[in-house]
């Protein structure tokens, strides 16, 4: 039941999860091996309305948001709680390797981002998985939220910091044609010189995926 279940989370599939929630309640908190939630694989798979359902029966029948969930949902009175109940998980990693700090710059906003960093949040955080990466790529890659972006540069994460395959986060806004976050890189250090493990920069990369103007611009920046 618990891959049928996940299968529908993923195809947003709404009213069939609500349907098999209602009929077996104890799927409301199911979680997968490495324990991420129901409602985690929900933002995972951007189900927005799985996402409300979820927190909504959690709510219903009390059942808090862990800190993780309230980073990823960008829920503040509940990141505030969960921050108090457990300090401990600000700086812990998820089953799945992520920190409360890279699910938030992927996949929240910047107020949580913010309140993370306040809370001693560690903005070089690698992931304990195959991404291996910091909050600042996980930011780049997904959100591409410039106020997160400058909130994890202004706590002192490395704009030249290396994720597998020895990408920068100015790859990540190469190939998605976003110029205004590689200014805000570049600006604080970010060297548009460097070669992944592929022998690529960031302009040969943006290239690559037919944004000329920002590999002809990234390429100019990198010649002595």
């Amino acid at each position: 039941m618990s891959q049928h279940f996940l299968k529908l989370i993923q195809g947003g599939q709404t009213a069939e999860v609500a349907d098999s929630v209602n009929a077996d309640p104890a799927l409301l908190l199911w979680r997968d091996p490495q324990g991420v939630s129901a409602l985690m694989w929900a933002v995972y798979s951007g189900q927005p309305l799985i996402v409300d359902f979820f927190k909504a029966e959690r709510a219903r029948v009390g059942e808090p948001l862990d800190l993780f969930e309230a980073a990823a949902l960008g829920d503040l009175p509940a990141l505030k709680q969960s921050s108090e109940a457990t300090p401990e998980l600000v700086a812990a990693h998820t089953g799945d390797g992520w920190t409360a700090l890279h699910l938030a710059a992927a996949f929240a906003t910047p107020e949580a981002v913010q309140f993370l960093i306040e809370h001693a949040a560690p903005v070089s955080a690698v992931a304990r998985n195959p991404q291996a990466n910091q909050p600042l790529h996980a930011a780049l890659a997904l959100s591409r939220n410039a106020q997160i972006v400058l909130h994890l540069l202004d706590a002192g994460a490395d704009p030249n910091a290396r994720q597998a395959g020895g990408f920068t986060a100015l790859f990540s806004a190469a190939a998605a044609n976003r110029r205004d976050l590689a200014q805000i890189l570049i600006e604080r250090g970010a060297d548009p010189s460097l070669h992944n493990d592929f022998g690529q920069t960031a302009a040969s990369y943006a290239q690559q995926r037919g944004h000329e103007e920002m590999a002809s611009w990234l390429d100019s920046l990198s010649r002595p």
